[in-house]
């Protein structure tokens, strides 16, 4: 589709319309005596004003330079449900138009439907919820201006195939408005950057999941500029107020949000681990999101015992497709905790106690547990660092190094594991003694969780990953030897100076008694190191996997 193509969906009197505009709007010299829109001239912070356009600016700016793409394509709204409201709005004439969407999914695509007075056609999703394309196609017919995707989706916790989403794009004669509430959590990343290719193309992301501020209701569509126009032509002035647009500012914290997001993903593995082992869950299904969809043999059972409980999760049994269906939204370590605990106590209650095979073969030794805790403690330095090698627990990790931080989550989020470090150093003084500390900690946390290592695969390789081109090489063999070979042009990323990274992976070889070579080239230093972390988690993940039919030492000599 083409520009021209999209303009003949847009309602004619929204076409023809005069937006709203302001004094300041028109106005674009420095802001000076403000007499113009009736406010109490008596200062309070600033609140006493209507929101800056200079402050909405800035902000847009930076979600701009975060999220990759033209400001021109970006529109700020109150919420995400703002810009589904605005998509109606803009598109369809009430009592004549239609829009298609997949169900289950998110229910302010319908509600807004029904307050727009637009036909909604549901189509639900396959037995295993992937997407339906040729049904979503079908449903579609000349009046159909909008389809709703949701991905990945809610309830379901699925991503939809890039693949599924073109089909759509190039089939259907409207707008596509792709719903990346949780995109954050999905390895595979956003489809923004197809807008350049498909006009008809809207994406919508959002504040509230992986950045943390739902209480601040900050909404982002991206778009070609002729579409973001149309959303700033009709949606309603100073829709974002100053004070979100300043906290929000504030707390954008790209490197922040990817250490939660990894500490998240960590808790759903093991969330999800743990819930399918509980006789009274019957199924948790694979998410790409936040949350996990489970079905349980008693859904109204669990449902109240959990809230007697004081844990509030969402029922969704009533969803098309996910009968006998709660949907749990992945807390703290703690939180995840007594959620376990409490399913569990459920699940006795009803008559379905846990069960522990006693079986010999890979899941009684898994029982074992390969975990391990070290503490070190140096006039310079207070280091605790806890490991399971299966993943079985949650993560979390504090150094006072915010970047250093970020890095070491690239290690349970792709290495598999479960990772806890808390450390406390002399950061007024240096970085050294802290990161090299953390290093060796890790690394004789790592050795101890192994044992004897028998049954693993001791070797790991990660050929050329990400933009950067790493690579990584190891074994565990209990000889050491370290090699390195990636050249940083900055002295820092962020608050950790790049000359510790060869330091650190250094000491942790050492301590680990291992073969480690690592090797990688890029031009942005962020990303470089971050694909060397990425690498080394991989590596290590392949390195300590256990053959499921093998108990040996992994040597010929049958010792290690």
């Amino acid at each position: 589709m083409e520009i021209k193509d999209i303009v003949s969906l847009v309602r004619e009197n929204v076409l023809d319309m005069e937006p709203y505009s302001t004094a300041r709007d028109e106005y674009r010299g420095e802001l000076g005596i403000l007499l113009d829109a009736n406010e109490n001239p008596f200062v309070k912070d600033g609140l006493n004003r209507y929101p800056s356009r200079n402050l909405r600016s800035t902000f847009v700016g930076r979600i701009a330079e975060i999220k990759k793409v033209p400001e021109k394509s970006l529109f700020l709204g109150n919420g995400s449900d703002e810009s589904i409201d605005l998509c109606y709005r803009v598109f369809c004439r009430p009592g004549v138009d239609n829009a298609v969407m997949i169900s289950p999914s998110y229910g302010m695509y319908a509600v807004c439907a029904d307050m727009n007075g637009v036909q909604r056609r549901q189509v639900q999703l396959e037995e295993d919820f992937s997407l339906p394309v040729e049904r979503l196609l079908g449903a579609a017919d000349g009046f159909t201006k909008l389809m709703f995707i949701c991905s990945p989706n809610n309830p379901t916790g699925n991503a939809f195939p890039e693949k599924d989403i073109r089909r759509l794009l190039e089939g259907f004669r409207g707008m596509v408005v792709l719903d990346e509430a949780y995109v954050d959590f999905n390895e595979a990343g956003s489809l923004s950057g197809l807008i350049g290719e498909y006009p008809n193309l809207i994406v919508l992301q959002t504040l509230s999941k992986a950045y943390g501020l739902a209480g601040l209701r900050v909404g982002i569509s991206i778009a070609v500029p002729f579409v973001t126009a149309l959303f700033d032509k009709v949606r309603y002035p100073y829709n974002v107020g100053t004070d979100t647009l300043r906290l929000a500012l504030d707390m954008l914290d790209p490197v922040r949000k990817e250490t939660e997001v990894a500490m998240i993903l960590g808790e759903r593995r093991r969330l999800a681990s743990r819930l399918s082992g509980i006789p009274c869950i019957t199924k948790v299904f694979p998410s790409d999101a936040n949350f996990l969809l489970v079905r349980t043999n008693d859904p109204k059972g669990l449902y109240s015992y959990l809230l007697d409980e004081g844990i509030i999760v969402r029922d969704r049994t009533s969803a098309p497709g996910c009968g006998n269906a709660l949907r749990l939204t992945v807390g703290t370590p703690e939180e995840n905790d007594r959620l376990i605990e409490a399913v569990d106590r459920f699940s006795e209650l009803s008559g379905q106690p846990s069960v522990v095979s006693s079986s010999s073969g890979r899941d009684a030794a898994a029982e074992d547990g390969r975990t391990a805790s070290v503490e070190r403690n140096t006039r310079e330095t207070r280091i605790k660092v806890e490991v399971d090698l299966d993943g079985r627990t949650g993560s979390y990790i504090s150094t006072g190094l915010k970047f250093f931080d970020h890095m070491l989550d690239q290690l349970p989020c792709h290495g598999g594991i479960s990772l806890r470090i808390q450390a406390e150093g002399d950061l007024a003084v240096d970085e050294h003694h802290t990161m090299e500390d953390v290093a060796i900690s890790l690394g004789e946390a790592l050795l101890a969780a192994l044992g004897d290592r028998k049954g693993i695969n001791r070797y790991g390789f990660v050929l050329p990953m990400d933009e950067c081109d790493a690579m990584v090489l190891m074994d565990l063999g209990g000889r050491i030897d370290f090699k390195w070979d990636v050249p940083f042009t900055r002295e820092y990323v962020g608050d950790t100076p790049t000359e510790m990274f060869k330091h650190f992976f250094h000491s942790l070889c050492c301590a680990l008694k291992c073969n480690l070579h690592i090797q990688a080239r890029g031009e942005n230093n962020h990303h470089l190191a971050e694909a060397v972390f990425k690498a080394f988690a991989r590596t290590l993940r392949a390195a300590v996997r256990r053959d499921p039919f093998s108990f040996d030492v992994p040597s010929s000599k049958g010792v290690l």
